[in-house]
C-alpha cells in the first residue's frame, strides 16, 4: 500500500496528458511513430563503432632525444628499430612455413584460364614443387657459397612465387628481370650479376634473352622455360652455348635428386633488385632477408589492430612481382596462411579476374586510382549525377573522419556498391604506393570504396617503403609517418633552400629495412648511403605538424634556368596534372634558357566534354591541333600553378599538345611509370625549340 501512494503522489501531469493525447490518436498515426521508433532504435543498435587509432593522430611521430630533426614512429615503445613481427618467421623461408602452419596446409596460391575459376595450389604443393626446383637448382652445380644468382624473367604467375621459395629453401638469390627494360639492360643485369640460369614464363622472353647474348661473351647456361617450346628454339639456344629446359623437366630432375633445404639467415642476400633508373643502366639494389621481413613487419604492426590479416584473406597479384612493394604484400599475405591469386596476365582483363577472385586486399598504383576516379565520373553524365556523387562521397568522408569506415551506409547501397563491387565487392585493405597520388582522388576512392586505404612512400633501397598512413588517418596530401622498422630525417638542401631547422630538407632513412647497397657499384652505394648508414632518397620532404611527412619536391631533377633560380620539374607537374584535360605532362628548361616549356598530352577521356565548354569541338586529333585548346589548356595549367603557390619562374610559359601517351612501350617512361627525363627531352627536341623560338620572337 506504501508504495502505490508513492506512486501516485509521483504522477506527472504532463505525461499523463501524452498518454492520453496518443491514446486518441488514429491507429495508422499510432503505427507509424512506432516504426520510426523501432528504425530509430536498430539504428542506434547496430550503426558500426568508430575505430580507435592506434596512437594519438595529431602526433605521429616522435623526435629523437638529442637530434630534433630526426623522427620514428609513436608505435614503437623506444628508440629500437623493429626487426621482425613473429619469432618463428625471421627470413623468407621462415614466413613461407610459418604460413603453411598457420593454414593448415590450405590453399596458396591461385591462377586462372579465361572465363573458368581459380585453380588452387595448397601450401604444401608450393613447398614440394619449391623443394624439386630447389634440388634441382643445386644438381646443376648452384650454391650459396659459389654460382648463387636465379634469374626470373616472368610475369607475375604461381610459378614466380614457386622459384622465388626455391631460391630461398636453399639460400640462393633472387634476380628477377623486368618485362620491360630493353635489350641492353637485360644483357647487363644478366652480365653484372652473373647470371647463369634465368627462369622464364615465354618462348618470346627466350628469344629476346638469346638477341642479347648472341655472338657476345656472357655466363649465361641454362634457361627454364614455364610454358611449352620447341625443338627449333633448342637448337636456336645451343648455338649460343645455352641450354632450354622445361620447367617440368627440371622439377623432375629435382625429385630424383632430392636434397634436404639449407635455409638461409637473416643477414642473407634474398635478392637483388635492379631499379628502373631514369638514366643509365639499372642499379642492383642488394637485399637481404632481414630488410624485408622488417618491412612486412613494419606493415604488420601498423593494422594489427584494425586490419590484421588471417588464413581467410586473397590477395589479388598483378603489380609487378620484379618489384619490392609487391613482394613486400606478398610477404604479408603468406606469413598469415593466406591466399594469393594472380591475374591472367592482360591488364585489360583485370577486372574480370576481379569479380571472380573476390579479393579482401588490393594494393594499387596511382595510374589505376585515377583511371577508377575518370571512369566513375565519365560515367556521371548529368549535373545531377555529379552532385550526388560529391555530396554522398562528403558525407561518407565524414563518417571515416569520426573514425567508421564500412560498405553498408545508405549512400553505398544507393551509390558506391556498383564501384566496390567491380573490385569484388570484398576489399577490405588498400595500399597505394610507387608514386604521388592526388588528394581529390584518393579522399573520394577511400570513401566510395568504404575500407581501410592506406597511403605508403619508399623507394626499393629501403625494401619497399619508410613511411605510411596509420589507421584512423584518413586526410589525403601527405604519406604518413616512419614505419616503426626505421628513423626518418630531414637533411639540409642548400642550394634548393631546403633546411632541416624549418622541418623541411632531403628525407633520410635509417633502420634495418635499408639495403646493403648496389651490386658491384660502390661509387653509386657511396652516393646512395652516407658513412653513418642513412639513406639519401632524393626526395625533398617536409614534417607537418601532426608528425607526418610530406613530399614536397625532388632533389635529383633539379637545373637552373639562365638567370640563376633552381626549378624542380616534378614538383610543378604534380601540380600540373591535376588539370581535368591533362593526362600527361612534361615540363622542361635548361640553363640556357629563361623561361619554362611544356609538353602536354590531353586526356581522351576528359578532353571532348571539357573542350565543349569552352566552345571547342571536332575529333581529339582535330582538338589538339587547336591553337585555341592549347591556350584554355595553358590558362587553366597557369591558374592551378597560381593556386599551388608557384612563383612566376616556376610556371611554363608555353605549352605543345602531343597525342601518344608517354610510355614504357615508347620508352619514355620507366617500368614503374617514372618519367625518364633524358628520353622525354630527346624524343620532344624539336617541340622543345620550336616551343622556345617562338616565345623569343
Amino acid at each position: 500500500m506504501q508504495a502505490q501512494e508513492l506512486l501516485r503522489q509521483l504522477r506527472i501531469p504532463e505525461l499523463e496528458d501524452v498518454c492520453q493525447y496518443m491514446h486518441s490518436l488514429p491507429a495508422n498515426i499510432l503505427m507509424g511513430v512506432g516504426a520510426l521508433a523501432a528504425l530509430t532504435t536498430y539504428w542506434y543498435a547496430t550503426r558500426p563503432k568508430a575505430l580507435k587509432p592506434p596512437c594519438d593522430l595529431n602526433m605521429q611521430s616522435v623526435a629523437m632525444t638529442g637530434d630534433g630533426y630526426v623522427r620514428r614512429s609513436i608505435l614503437n615503445n623506444n628508440d629500437e628499430h623493429m626487426t621482425h613481427y613473429y619469432s618463428d618467421a625471421r627470413t623468407m623461408y621462415e614466413v613461407f612455413r610459418r604460413g603453411m602452419r598457420v593454414s593448415n596446409g590450405g590453399p596458396c596460391l591461385g591462377s586462372r584460364k579465361p572465363n573458368q575459376p581459380y585453380q588452387w595450389l595448397s601450401y604444401r604443393e608450393v613447398a614440394d614443387k619449391a623443394e624439386c626446383i630447389g634440388s634441382a637448382l643445386l644438381h646443376r652445380g648452384h650454391s650459396q657459397t659459389g654460382d648463387k644468382h636465379i634469374g626470373i624473367f616472368s610475369q607475375n604467375r604461381p610459378e614466380w612465387t614457386i622459384s622465388e621459395l626455391a631460391c630461398y629453401t636453399y639460400s640462393l638469390v633472387c634476380v628477377p628481370l623486368y618485362d620491360t627494360l630493353g635489350l641492353e639492360a637485360i644483357e647487363y643485369i644478366i652480365d653484372q650479376a652473373a647470371i647463369s640460369t634465368v627462369i622464364c614464363d615465354l618462348v618470346d622472353k627466350v628469344r629476346l634473352i638469346l638477341d642479347c647474348v648472341s655472338g657476345k661473351e656472357h655466363t649465361l647456361k641454362t634457361i627454364v622455360l614455364m610454358e611449352a617450346f620447341d625443338e627449333e628454339l633448342v637448337a636456336r639456344g645451343q648455338q649460343s652455348g645455352i641450354e632450354i629446359l622445361s620447367l617440368e623437366d627440371v622439377e623432375a630432375v629435382g625429385k630424383a635428386h632430392h636434397q634436404q633445404p639449407l635455409p638461409p639467415t637473416p643477414e642473407d642476400l634474398a635478392l637483388i633488385c635492379f631499379t628502373s633508373g631514369t638514366t643509365g643502366n639499372p642499379k642492383g639494389g642488394m637485399l637481404t632477408h632481414g630488410n624485408v621481413i622488417a618491412n612486412c613487419a613494419a606493415f604488420i604492426k601498423i593494422t594489427e589492430v584494425h586490419c590484421m590479416l588471417n588464413l581467410h584473406d586473397i590477395h589479388m597479384s598483378y603489380l609487378p612481382l620484379a618489384h619490392m612493394f609487391e613482394r613486400v604484400v606478398e610477404g604479408v599475405i603468406l606469413v598469415h596462411g593466406a591466399r594469393i591469386g594472380y591475374f591472367q596476365g592482360d591488364i585489360r582483363l583485370l577486372m574480370d579476374d576481379l569479380k571472380t577472385l573476390q579479393p579482401t586486399v588490393f594494393p594499387v598504383v596511382p595510374r589505376l586510382l585515377n583511371r577508377m576516379f575518370d571512369k566513375i565520373f565519365g560515367q556521371a553524365n548529368t549535373p545531377l549525377k555529379r552532385w550526388l556523387l560529391v555530396f554522398a562521397s562528403r558525407r561518407k568522408h565524414a563518417e571515416m573522419m569520426n573514425g567508421v569506415v564500412r560498405k553498408d551506409s545508405l549512400w553505398d547501397k544507393l551509390i558506391f556498391q556498383k564501384v566496390q563491387n567491380s573490385l569484388g565487392g570484398r576489399v577490405r585493405l588498400m595500399i597505394t604506393g610507387a608514386a604521388p597520388v592526388s588528394p581529390t582522388v584518393l579522399t573520394f576512392l577511400r570513401a566510395a570504396l568504404g575500407c581501410q586505404f592506406y597511403e605508403g612512400y619508399g623507394q626499393t633501397e629501403c625494401t619497399a617503403g619508410c613511411t605510411m598512413s596509420v589507421p584512423g588517418d584518413w586526410t589525403a596530401g601527405h604519406v604518413g609517418a616512419p614505419l616503426p622498422c626505421n628513423y626518418v630525417k630531414l637533411a639540409d638542401v642548400t642550394e634548393m633552400n631546403y633546411f632541416a631547422a624549418n622541418g623541411e630538407g632531403e628525407v633520410c632513412v635509417k633502420g634495418p629495412n635499408v639495403f646493403k647497397g648496389y651490386l658491384n657499384d660502390p661509387e653509386k652505394t657511396m652516393e646512395a648511403l652516407d658513412q653513418d648508414g642513412w639513406l639519401h632518397t632524393g626526395d625533398i620532404g617536409k614534417w607537418l605538424p601532426n608528425g607526418v611527412l610530406k613530399i614536397v619536391d625532388r632533389k635529383k631533377h633539379i637545373f637552373k634556368l639562365a638567370q640563376g633560380e633552381y626549378i624542380a620539374p616534378e614538383k610543378v607537374e604534380n601540380i600540373y596534372i591535376r588539370s581535368d584535360p591533362v593526362a600527361q605532362i612534361f615540363v622542361h628548361g635548361d640553363s640556357v634558357q629563361a623561361c619554362l616549356v611544356g609538353i602536354v598530352v590531353p586526356d581522351p577521356d576528359f578532353l571532348p566534354g571539357w573542350a565543349k565548354k569552352k566552345g571547342i569541338e571536332g575529333s581529339y586529333l582535330e582538338m589538339c591541333a587547336s591553337k585555341e585548346l592549347k591556350n584554355a589548356i595553358l590558362e587553366d595549367i597557369l591558374r592551378l600553378g597560381k593556386e599551388g603557390g608557384l612563383k612566376s619562374f616556376e610556371q611554363v610559359r608555353d605549352i605543345s599538345l602531343h597525342t601518344e601517351m608517354f610510355s614504357v612501350q615508347n620508352g619514355l617512361l620507366t617500368p614503374t611509370l617514372k618519367a625518364k627525363r633524358t628520353d622525354l627531352r630527346s624524343h620532344f627536341r624539336e617541340q622543345i625549340d620550336l616551343l622556345y623560338a617562338t616565345i623569343k620572337m
